[in-house]
């Protein structure tokens, strides 16, 4: 009985669907859920979970940005972005967002860091200009909880 809960969890935990936290992104196979672009790296990737939903990724925050600016936004909805420097997802209301030159996928140039140490520690990130989280998540940067 015990080796059947056990593998009941392992299968409810892998089936996906917005279990509440963020998800694997398969590079090179996931497409963007805006432009529709093949995802090849999590550099610049995010994604949006909402439960019993399957998650939406984005190839560039500038994808995620134009995405929300364009859908109904419901209170269980998470945006994640992925830390440039380290990879780790990275709830969107609470990352620090940067302009640069760099080449992203769609041009937007938007980076994404957990906190500012990761963003100063980021070579890519050292000539930017912080942009607020606003203007990136719109309406989900509200939903911040005090």
């Amino acid at each position: 009985m015990t080796r059947v809960l056990v593998c009941a969890g392992i299968f409810a935990a892998s089936c996906g669907g917005g279990q509440g936290g963020p998800e694997l992104v398969a590079l090179g196979q996931d497409p963007c859920a805006h432009c529709r672009m093949v995802i090849v790296s999590t550099a610049t990737a995010a994604q949006v979970v909402t439960p019993g939903e399957e998650p939406r990724f984005f190839d560039d925050i500038g994808c995620l940005r134009d995405y929300l600016a364009a859908s109904p936004v419901t209170p269980d909805l998470t945006a994640y972005v992925a830390d440039h420097r380290t990879g780790a997802w990275v709830d969107a209301r609470h990352a620090v967002f940067t302009r640069t030159s760099l080449s992203t996928p769609m041009v937007s140039g938007l980076l994404a860091h957990a906190d500012l140490a990761s963003r100063d520690a980021d070579p890519d990130a050292g000539q930017g200009e912080t942009v607020a989280t606003a203007a990136v998540l719109g309406p989900v940067a509200r939903s911040v909880a005090p």
